[in-house]
């Protein structure tokens, strides 16, 4: 089988009150990540603003942006200028509607359909559903000259249904944009929340046969410390390269040729059986 390779940038970054600050870092980062080579690059979750979920309610209305708008404007240009597509995460205002996004922008500056993130957490500080509204457009793959990806967000990355259904509908890659971290003086009785969160990306990889590269922030914000840990794994979970705790451009060649192989050969999409599946798509209570 012929190798198709292709080069992928995660920018992990730490973000602060200052927008325009976190924006000039952003586009810098872009600039690196293809220096050195990538393709497609992918920033963090709400890339230009701080984690505000953080807080139960507060009005942080003044952070969003509409599509297109300032931030689309911007790494419009950047990537038909650099020849790359760029995978954006922002707070999007649509109406009086609010939602957590992902714009997809192609290499010639022109934006593809807008995902906006299904599963909205509401937990100890990550009071999301306070924010966000559900995402109402569903899952999208995005058809690129380099290859097609799933830009899914944070809590995503927890279903396998998510991934499941990105690969079925073609994605050689599923991108997670990532805001995560611990919980300042909260210990863990179940165990260690950076390792499950890889843990559960990695299978994904593996039950369907795609690679998958996690974006997450990091720095402390105020009772979160957020801990990076960006990754990309090829599609029998194997990790290719790991960050730390720290800023980082993390650009990472795979092969997706290596996709199929794994698909045809392990079977997991072959054998699924959707017709046991029923209690799947039934109405939470």
């Amino acid at each position: 089988m012929q190798k198709k390779k292709v080069t992928i940038g995660l920018v992990q970054s730490a973000a602060s009150s200052d927008i325009e600050s976190n924006v000039k870092k952003a586009l810098e980062n872009v600039k690196v990540a293809a220096k050195k080579g990538s393709k497609i690059v992918c920033l963090q979750e709400l890339y230009n603003v701080i984690y505000f979920p953080q807080y139960r309610k507060k009005n942080f209305s003044k952070f969003a942006e509409t599509i297109p708008g300032t931030s689309t404007k911007m790494f419009s240009k950047l990537a038909k200028e650099l020849g790359i597509v760029i995978i954006l995460p922002l707070f999007e205002r649509k109406g009086n509607r609010h939602y957590n996004s992902a714009v997809v922008i192609k290499s010639d500056g022109k934006l593809m359909e807008t995902y906006r993130k299904l599963h909205i957490p509401h937990d100890q500080l990550f009071y999301e559903k306070n924010y966000f509204d559900e995402g109402n457009l569903g899952y999208r793959v995005y058809k690129t000259k380099f290859a097609n990806f799933a830009a899914l967000i944070c809590y995503d990355q927890w279903f396998p249904e998510s991934a499941r259904i990105a690969a079925l509908k073609g994605a050689d890659i599923i991108f997670y944009p990532t805001a995560i971290g611990y919980i300042k003086d909260c210990k863990s009785a179940e165990g260690d929340w950076q390792e499950a969160w890889e843990t559960v990306q990695r299978s994904h990889a593996i039950a369907n046969g795609v690679h998958v590269a996690a974006v997450n922030r990091v720095g402390q914000e105020n009772k979160l410390q957020f801990w990076g840990g960006s990754f990309v794994c090829d599609a029998f979970g194997r990790v290719l390269k790991r960050a730390k705790s720290d800023e980082q451009v993390l650009v990472v060649t795979i092969d997706i040729s290596q996709n199929k192989k794994i698909q045809d050969g392990w079977g997991f999409l072959r054998n699924r059986r959707p017709d046991t599946y029923e209690l799947l798509v039934k109405n939470k209570k």
